[in-house]
């Protein structure tokens, strides 16, 4: 009975199973995308630096008011783009925390339904064992006992 309890949850099982598997895909994907938003703006931050240092030396030679302001409405830019690249990577970040508590719920519940199945499989072989043992006991009790005096 027990044993027949664990099959009818082999199904059950699978189901779960593809969820994790999906919730894992999904997981690793936010993190890909977590890593490219991280990288682009690593990408953007090191740009800003580098031209902050073109400034500078630009800047000893002596400027002329046109390229210095083309050259703050460029950081402008430059600084609105750092700033959506932060709220893309918050964005995704946020996706990646959603995906991980997600697979964390498919995963609880197949480690769930697993222990359940194996539950069940224990229990039937409990039981198995039990009938065996009162199978032997019975026949141990027909057989015709022979005195050791005989």
């Amino acid at each position: 009975m027990a044993q027949s309890r664990a099959a009818r949850l082999a199904p059950v099982v699978d189901m779960a199973e593809k969820a994790e598997k999906t919730a894992a895909q999904r997981l690793g994907y936010f993190q890909g995308q977590v890593r490219l938003a991280e990288n682009k703006l690593a990408d953007l931050d090191g740009f800003r630096l580098e031209y902050l240092e073109r400034w500078v030396e630009r800047g000893r030679e002596g400027v002329s008011g046109q390229w210095l302001l083309g050259y703050q409405g460029f950081l402008a830019q430059l600084g609105t783009a750092i700033d959506q690249q932060r709220q893309s990577l918050a964005w995704h970040q946020n996706n990646l925390d959603k995906a991980r508590d997600g697979w964390q719920q498919a995963y609880a519940r197949v480690e769930g339904l697993r222990k359940l199945v194996q539950r069940y499989i224990d229990e039937a072989r409990q039981l198995e064992d039990k009938r065996e043992q009162k199978l032997l006991d019975e026949l141990s009790q027909r057989l015709p006992r022979e005195s050791p005096y005989r």
